[in-house]
Parts: C-alpha cells; structure tokens; sequence
C-alpha cells in the first residue's frame, strides 16, 4: 500500500524521516510567478516575501489529470493506494483526486477526507504511513483515521484578517468589521464539514494566544496530559508565548514546531500562530 497526500499536510522533517509518503502539489502565485508548495517554495521564504509586497497571493489544487499521472506512476509498483487531503469543506482537493482516480482504472485508490488541514492533517498522513509501515490492514488505517479526525483539533489566531478576506475563506463583510475593530479571532475547524469557525475574539493576539489555551482546558481540564504542536507564519515570538502559557496549564508533550505550509499560510499571512492538540492518550498504547 502506498500513501499519497497535499502540501496542505504540515510535518516536521523529523516524523516525515523514514516514511514513505507522495505529495500532490498545491500551488501559489504571487506578484504573476507561480510555485509549487513546499517544494520550490519554502515557508519562511514566503512569508518574507509576503512582507515585502503589496499583491495578495492565490492558491490553486491540484488538477484531476496531475491526481491521475500520480496514481498511474504508483500503480506500477503497488495498486493498493490511501489518498488523505486537506478538508473538502476547505479546498477541492478531494474532488480533484476522485476525479484522477477514476481515470486510472489500474490504481485502487481508497480516498480520505480528513476534515482538517495542517498538522492535524499531518498527524493523520503520519499515522497511515507508519501503519503502512508495519503491516497494517486499509480497514485498520480507516478505523484509526476516523479516530483521529474526531479527537484531534486545530486552532489558530492571527494579526490581520486581510488574507482570509481576500482568499474568499471568511464573509468579507463580517471580517471587513472585524478588521476594522481591530478583532484577532480563534479559529478552529468544525467536523462535520471540515470549515472554519470562529470558537471566539479578543482585542490582542497575546489575549487570543491565551485565549486558545483556556479553550483547550475546557475541553481537557487543566493539568491534562496532551499532545501538541505548535505551527506559525514566520511567528516565533508567538510561538513561545503560547508554548509557555501552555505549559504552565498543561503536560504537554511536544511535537517538533513547524512552520505552516504556504498554500496555507496565503490565506492566513505571515503572524498566524496555532496549534494542533489531542489528549496523549489516543497515542498512548
């Protein structure tokens, strides 16, 4: 069995050591050149870019036919293929590659929507391939995913809501207000359709960064045992803020920080600063 993913997925290069994963590449056009996502763009690069220029990037998915050459190529060594990608309720990706997959007969392409993006993404591309890895049956990788996409969350907060407003991702009236406030959000990913919401507002992002904490310990309880990785837009100093309010509330176990992917980060701009978390249990055998 083979695992194929989008550059929607954010890992660290130390869980994506001696995996074997294939990535379908999203891409980004910014002042009229386009890249391809994490391979001829690298994050902090971007987000210098981002800083220096006054156009707004946009993002494009894969092709159907770029799905296609992909299975095609796979099914020459192994027909047996999971494709995991970023939330159908927040890119086309999915519908992409359904489509690519029915036009390669040879392939048996399972399709999974995660119903989320970024390192929850990546956690769930991870654990498939390391159940690959070890032998593990497609039902078994399915029946752990569906774990994982229940119990695993995302939140993030950012500076300015200019790049989510013009990517079309919130109402550009709504966020036109907010902006106007000066309001920084903390979004999250709902789960039954996999699209943003708001889980709440503050009037400082060092009040949102604490403010994601506090979310948490409502839903874990204060003192939990978690699992978390903080991801960012070239943020770093946000980074340590909500590292350190989450470890005065919690015992964290933390995953390698990481900057968030591109085709992402052109939606959410170079200040955004989140993070994945689950309780350590659903990764406790």
């Amino acid at each position: 069995m083979q695992i194929v993913t989008d550059s929607a997925a954010d890992l660290s290069p130390e869980q994506l050591e001696g995996l074997d994963i294939h990535y379908a590449g999203l891409k980004i056009t910014l002042d009229g050149k386009t890249y391809e996502s994490g391979v001829d763009l690298d994050p902090i690069t971007f987000y210098q870019m981002l800083t220096k220029t006054e156009s707004y990037p946009t993002t494009s998915q894969p092709s159907a036919g770029d799905f296609a050459d992909l299975y095609r190529k796979l099914a020459q060594k192994d027909p047996e293929i999971l494709s995991v990608h970023i939330s159908s309720g927040l890119s086309g990706t999915c519908n992409a590659a359904r489509l690519g997959a029915e036009m390669v007969p040879e392939a048996n392409v399972t399709l999974w929507d995660s119903k989320t993006l970024s390192c929850p993404l990546g956690w769930q591309v991870e654990e498939a391939a390391r159940m690959v890895k070890s032998g593990a049956l497609m039902k078994d990788i399915l029946a752990r995913l569906t774990e994982m996409r229940e119990k695993v969350e995302a939140m993030y907060t950012l500076d300015t809501l200019k790049y989510l407003i013009h990517g079309g991702r919130i109402n550009h009236i709504t966020g036109l207000l907010a902006s106007m406030l000066n309001i920084k959000p903390i979004i999250g990913v709902e789960k039954e359709l996999g699209k943003y919401i708001q889980l709440a507002k503050h009037i400082t992002t060092k009040r949102a960064i604490y403010g994601m904490a506090d979310l948490v310990a409502g839903w874990y309880g204060l003192g939990s045992k978690l699992r978390v990785q903080l991801l960012h837009g070239n943020n770093m100093e946000g980074v340590e803020i909500l590292r350190e309010k989450m470890n005065q509330m919690f015992d964290c176990q933390w995953l390698p920080t990481t900057p968030i992917a591109p085709v992402l980060g052109a939606h959410t701009g170079p200040e955004m600063v989140g993070f994945a978390v689950s309780p350590m249990s659903l990764f406790e055998v």
